[in-house]
């Protein structure tokens, strides 16, 4: 939202009269959101903020698309709050807790100003939920749908940075939450009989519909990752894929149990109904949960401080030495995944 010359193309003059300029745009919609003094009210082309003594800033940044990575027909304010839950995410899981953002928004020819307004009071509401504010960004027409960038800023205690690199023989997997039910929103939002054939309860559709638009960061268990975890990391690209990007960037062995990973009542329902499916799900991605390891020495300890800041963990796993391969097991047995598992980018 730097204040520079405008880009936003408005289209017919009969379109304009009802869109603000840039200028207005900022004004209206994007300068409320920053409160942080290092914005000075996006006045300037540039933020700047200086870490607290004792810290250290953690950055991370996602791109959402439309069609990619939401559908283009979400209501505004679940987009919004995707693309900033997504990035809370990535901080809670390096055990930094948030303090601001930038953001990038790159609009389609067709927006309008009560689009914008919906999609800017989102954000102010997840700005209360999560104590985080508007640094600055930018705002350009897109000439390929809409699309959001958002680039988040932690703060975590200095040299308390939790990576995906940390993990040793012995370590207990842990992941908060449940997993597989964005996935399988995902697949009940593409195939309007998914829900039916698989036996689910409006309840359960509901459920795993909300859970994929809605991502959940679970931004609370930051302080008990810098404590206890020897390296965590979202699960955004699929629980057994980013078990490996784990194992590889650890150079440690990981097996997960399949009978051990925690479900919603919809998902144990599609377990029941069509492996095939509940398998794909479990590797889906947009889960947005947490897998940390942590020394077996103080996985009890673990557990119990996740469990006081209201974030209850579940072990799923261990780690053994080994080359950098991930497993999921079933009672001894090793359960081989469908090839192409799990989100790819590219």
């Amino acid at each position: 939202m730097r204040n520079s010359r405008p880009k936003i193309q408005t289209g017919s003059p009969a379109m304009a009269e009802t869109r603000p300029s840039e200028f207005e745009l900022i004004k209206r919609y994007f300068a409320p959101l920053a409160s942080d003094p290092g914005s000075v009210g996006l006045t300037d082309d540039a933020a700047v903020i200086s870490p607290r003594e004792g810290y250290d800033l953690v950055l991370t940044k996602d791109v959402l698309a439309a069609d990619i990575h939401f559908f283009a027909n979400d209501a505004p304010e679940a987009i919004a709050a995707k693309a900033l839950r997504v990035n809370l995410s990535d901080l809670a899981a390096k055990g930094a807790a948030p303090r601001g953002y930038l953001l990038g928004l790159a609009l389609p020819s067709d927006w309008t100003a009560q689009w914008l307004e919906r999609f800017c009071n989102a954000l102010a509401a997840d700005q209360t939920a999560y104590d985080v504010k508007l640094l600055g960004g930018d705002t350009i027409r897109s000439g390929n749908g809409l699309q959001v960038s958002i680039t988040a800023i932690g703060e975590v205690p200095t040299g308390r940075t939790v990576r995906r690199s940390g993990s040793k023989a012995g370590d207990i997997v842990f992941v908060t939450g449940t997993i597989g039910d964005a996935s399988a929103g995902l697949k009940a939002r593409l195939d309007a009989g998914f829900s039916a054939r698989h036996n689910l309860t409006s309840e359960q559709e509901a459920y795993i519909l909300d859970r994929y638009l809605l991502p959940r960061p679970r931004t609370r268990l930051a302080s008990a990752l810098q404590t206890y975890a020897s390296a965590s990391m979202d699960v955004s690209d699929g629980l057994t894929s980013d078990c490996e990007h784990m194992a590889r960037a650890s150079n440690m062995d990981f097996t997960l149990e399949l009978g051990q990973i925690p479900l919603s009542p919809a998902l144990q329902q599609l377990k029941s109904a069509c492996q095939q499916d509940f398998m794909h799900c479990i590797n889906g991605g947009d889960d947005y949960e947490i897998l940390a390891t942590v020394p077996a020495e103080t996985a009890d300890e673990f557990s119990n401080a996740a469990a006081a800041l209201k974030c209850p963990v579940t072990r799923i796993g261990h780690v053994d030495s080994g080359a950098g391969d991930a497993r999921l097991s079933n009672f001894g047995t090793t359960v081989e995944l469908s090839p192409g598992g799990g989100f790819k980018h590219f």
